[in-house]
């Protein structure tokens, strides 16, 4: 049973440009920067900006590498056509060569060092999102979704690094019935959500559960938390185990969507 609410996409549809001329307005900038990956997140991005802004204010990059699977960037290409925006493809091997290079020069390659090397990658391209923003006195939109956001499935300071998250507050799978109003093409759509960090990755497989599965976890904890383990288990047919597991991946990586903490210095006693 899925106990996700639809959404009606005309009124989100609306509540997103709304926010987004409600930012620009505010940054005193008419320009947006985004990372067009090719994948359903990005592409639900760049369908509502051009929406809310005139596409030659939006600038796509399209930031590969060797790991980056080719139907991503034929699909990156497909999105920048289908709405005219900006586009303009980098690749980022040859940085992440001179990071590793300069860093370490005998590192084994290990299930520890791939991960490492994942979020360095993203935190490269989230550096050159904001070369570019800089230039352009531009904004980065974000196209992290609520599922990533609540356990933090992101790197942070890469992909989570962002002046504002536009689909922050909707659930992955909420999204893919989304597109399908907003006709994103289907290709899109059906195929493995992934970040291309390294060879053959994808992100149910990661996370260890569907997209789908983690939704109904996550709106227990989250969106009712009176709710007991009983009550939860009543509601979605998942394992204790699995609901556990997430609800420590809830707790433990809260870090990445705050603030760096800072301590409260009482200065009237100093």
């Amino acid at each position: 049973m899925n106990i996700l609410s639809d959404l009606d996409s005309n009124i989100v549809k609306s509540e997103l440009i709304n926010f987004i001329k409600k930012i620009i307005t505010e940054s005193n900038s008419n320009i947006v920067v985004l990372g067009l990956s090719g994948g359903i997140d990005s592409s639900i991005v760049a369908y509502i900006l051009k929406e809310a802004i005139p596409a030659e204010n939006i600038y796509s990059y399209h930031l590969y590498s060797s790991t980056t699977p080719k139907e991503d960037t034929n699909h990156a290409r497909l999105i920048a056509n289908k709405f005219n925006l900006n586009y303009k493809e980098i690749a980022i091997d040859d940085i992440l060569d001179k990071y590793l290079d300069v860093l370490d020069d005998n590192i084994s390659s290990n299930e520890t060092f791939k991960l490492v090397v994942g979020n360095l990658k993203a935190r490269i391209r989230m550096s050159i999102l904001y070369y570019f923003a800089n230039l352009k006195n531009g904004l980065v939109a974000g196209t992290g979704n609520l599922s990533e956001l609540s356990i933090g499935y992101m790197t942070k300071f890469g992909d989570g690094g962002c002046d504002f998250e536009l689909i922050g507050d909707i659930y992955k799978s909420q999204l893919k019935n989304l597109a399908k109003s907003w006709n994103i093409p289907s290709e899109i759509i059906n195929k493995p959500p992934r970040a291309g960090l390294w060879d053959k990755q994808t992100d149910e497989q990661e996370i260890g559960m569907t997209y789908e599965a983690l939704d109904q976890i996550i709106c227990c904890l989250t969106e009712d938390k009176e709710l007991k383990n009983e009550d939860i288990l009543n509601k979605i047919d998942i394992p204790l185990s699995e609901v556990n597991r997430i609800r420590d991946k809830i707790k433990n990586n809260k870090h990445k969507i705050h603030i760096p903490p800072i301590p409260a210095i009482n200065k009237k006693s100093l």
